[in-house]
C-alpha cells in the first residue's frame, strides 16, 4: 500500500486547534547553572509536565479527534512501550472509545499501571521474540479496531508538531537550534516541520542512545536501518527502525542526530531533578544529556530543547540517583 504523505505546518495547526481543549499549555524552562555547564542559552519545553507525563497525548487526541464517528465506535488497538500507551488510554477514555494496548512485558510498572488506570485492555508480548506491530494487525483483524500507531501516522505527526508551535509562542526571539529525543521519529519530525515554517533558518537536530542509533545509522546510511531491540534505560526510544513516513522528513530538515552515552543520560536526569527540579525520565532527558555534555556544534548559543516525557518508576529514579 502507499505510505501516506508527511502532513503540511497546515495540518499542524489545524492540530493545535483540535486538541487545544485536552491538552496542556506546558511551561517553558531555563537554567543559568545548565547554560553554564552546555555553554549556550537553553530553553526547556517541558513536556514533561503534559497531560500523562509525556508529550504522547498530542499525537494520541488528534488522531483520535481525526477519525469519524464510525472509526470511533470500532475502538483503537496501539502498541507502546509505555508514554503512547498512556496517552492513548486517557484520549480514547475521554472520548468514549475502547482501547486496546499492546505493551512489552518488561514495561514500566508506573506506565503500565497507568494505563490500565485509564481502562484500557494490555496486551502483552515479548519484545526479544515476538513483533509488537504483528500483534497489533491481528487483534484489528479480528475486533475491527483501527490501528493508531505510535508514530507512524499523519495525524500522530501533526499532533506532536504542536510542541513546536505552542513553543514558538513562548520564546521572545527564535533559537539558533532546536532539540528532540528521536524514537520512530513522530515528535521531531512533526516539531521539525513546524519550526521550520516557523523559523525557516533554524537548525533542527535529534538525540538518541548511542546503543539505540537506529535513526542515527539509517540517516548515515540514506535509507532506513533496523537494528536488534536496544538495552536502553530510555525505554521510551527503543524503537528499532525509523517510520517510512517520519524517516524522509528527518532527511529534509534534520542536520544531524547527536549520540549519547547511558552515563551521560543518567547524569542529565539527575542535572534536571537536583539543579532544576523538575522530574524528566531517561528517554526525555536524551536531547538534554547531548546539550549538556555539549553534543551541539561549538557555534550555536541559543538551543531550544524537548523535554519528551517525566514518567520513570521509583526504583529506577532510585538507582540512577544512587550511581551519581
Amino acid at each position: 500500500m502507499p505510505v501516506p504523505s508527511a502532513p503540511t505546518f497546515t495540518e499542524v495547526q489545524a492540530a493545535a486547534q483540535r486538541i487545544q481543549p485536552s491538552v496542556h499549555r506546558t511551561p517553558v524552562l531555563s537554567s543559568r547553572g545548565f547554560d553554564e555547564a552546555a555553554g549556550a542559552r537553553v530553553f526547556f519545553k517541558c513536556e514533561n509536565l503534559q497531560r500523562m507525563g509525556a508529550f504522547k497525548i498530542r499525537g494520541a487526541m488528534n488522531f483520535l479527534l481525526s477519525m469519524t464517528p464510525e472509526q470511533r465506535a470500532r475502538g483503537v488497538v496501539t502498541f507502546s512501550s509505555g508514554n503512547h500507551a498512556q496517552a492513548v488510554a486517557l484520549a480514547a477514555r475521554l472520548q468514549g472509545v475502547r482501547a486496546t494496548i499492546v505493551m512489552p512485558a518488561d514495561a514500566p510498572r508506573s506506565k503500565l499501571e497507568a494505563t490500565r488506570a485509564q481502562g484500557a485492555e494490555v496486551v502483552f508480548y515479548d519484545r526479544l521474540k515476538e513483533d509488537r506491530e504483528a500483534i497489533g494487525r491481528r487483534i484489528a483483524a479480528e475486533t475491527g479496531a483501527v490501528i493508531l500507531p505510535p508514530f507512524d501516522h499523519p495525524w500522530t505527526i501533526a499532533g506532536q508538531g504542536t510542541a513546536a508551535l505552542e513553543l514558538a509562542g513562548q520564546l521572545d526571539e527564535p533559537p539558533q537550534a532546536l532539540i528532540a529525543p528521536v524514537g520512530g521519529g513522530g515528535l521531531l519530525s512533526g516539531c521539525s516541520i513546524a519550526a521550520k515554517a516557523l523559523w525557516p533558518r533554524i537548525r533542527i537536530f535529534g538525540a538518541e542512545p548511542e546503543l539505540a542509533n537506529d535513526t542515527y545509522l539509517s540517516l548515515q546510511a540514506g535509507c532506513r536501518v533496523a537494528i536488534p531491540p536496544p538495552a536502553t534505560i530510555a525505554d521510551g526510544l527503543r524503537a528499532t527502525q525509523p517510520g517510512e513516513i517520519t524517516f524522509p522528513i528527518l532527511q529534509q530538515h534534520v542536520e544531524g542526530i547527536l549520540l549519547v552515552s547511558e552515563a551521560e543520560i543518567r547524569a542529565a536526569v539527575r542535572f534536571l531533578l537536583l539543579r532544576l527540579k523538575i522530574l524528566v525520565e531517561p528517554s526525555g532527558a536524551v536531547a538534554a544529556a547531548a546539550v549538556l555534555h555539549r553534543k551541539l556544534p561549538p557555534d550555536l548559543s541559543s538551543v531550544a530543547v524537548i523535554l519528551s516525557g517525566g514518567n520513570v518508576d521509583p526504583e529506577a529514579l532510585a538507582e540512577i540517583l544512587h550511581a551519581g
